[in-house]
């Protein structure tokens, strides 16, 4: 019953704090968890010390040469965004990190329809890349190219993408592409990753 009630406790904790930043768990000796906002990752535990992993950290699209500078728009009290930087870096990305508490004229002025908002803004190539979309799939769309798009987003804050990760708690999501008309398609579809 304890711990039945310690899983639901976890995740009243991670669904009330997702709007204000993430709870990362890190594990230590023993079978105790420990809460930290500034793990970059999920902590496993290996032997008596925690190492910082993530599913996110796999590069599935080595061969990507194209450009590897973005910009990155998000509010400075956003510790998720901070951690989704921190995924891009890990696969090469430069990133020129804007903190700005303007982040609705952001959205307004590259067209980010109002149901695909995310709480950060990335613009690379001339595209918009809203929220905590897999870097993986940013260079997918990147080699692509589609001219009749203008961007890919994963809209809200779903548990278990790249900065939003939270232990083995994994919510479904999609990456979505959008037009200027505000038309949307599914680009990728995660249900268990």
């Amino acid at each position: 019953m304890s711990k039945l009630l310690s899983k639901i406790t976890i995740a009243s904790i991670l669904l009330a704090t997702a709007a204000a930043g993430t709870i990362y768990f890190t594990s230590a000796s023993g079978d105790n968890n420990i809460f930290s906002k500034s793990n970059s990752a999920i902590a496993n535990e290996t032997s008596s010390q925690a190492t910082l992993v993530s599913v996110w950290d796999k590069e599935t699209e080595p061969n990507y040469s194209g450009v590897m500078e973005m910009t990155v728009y998000r509010s400075s009290s956003c510790g998720c965004c901070g951690v989704w930087v921190e995924h891009a870096q890990k696969h090469g990305f430069k990133i020129e990190d804007i903190k700005t508490e303007e982040m609705e004229a952001i959205k307004q002025k590259y067209n980010v329809p109002a149901e695909l908002v995310s709480c950060h803004s990335t613009i690379i190539d001339g595209y918009v890349m809203e929220g905590h979309i897999p870097v993986d799939d940013i260079k997918r769309f990147l080699d692509e190219k589609p001219e009749d798009l203008v961007g890919l987003a994963v809209p809200g804050m779903p548990i278990g993408t790249p900065g939003m990760e939270a232990r083995d708690i994994k919510q479904p999501f999609q990456v979505l592409a959008f037009n200027d008309k505000g038309e949307v398609e599914v680009f990728k579809e995660y249900q268990s990753y």
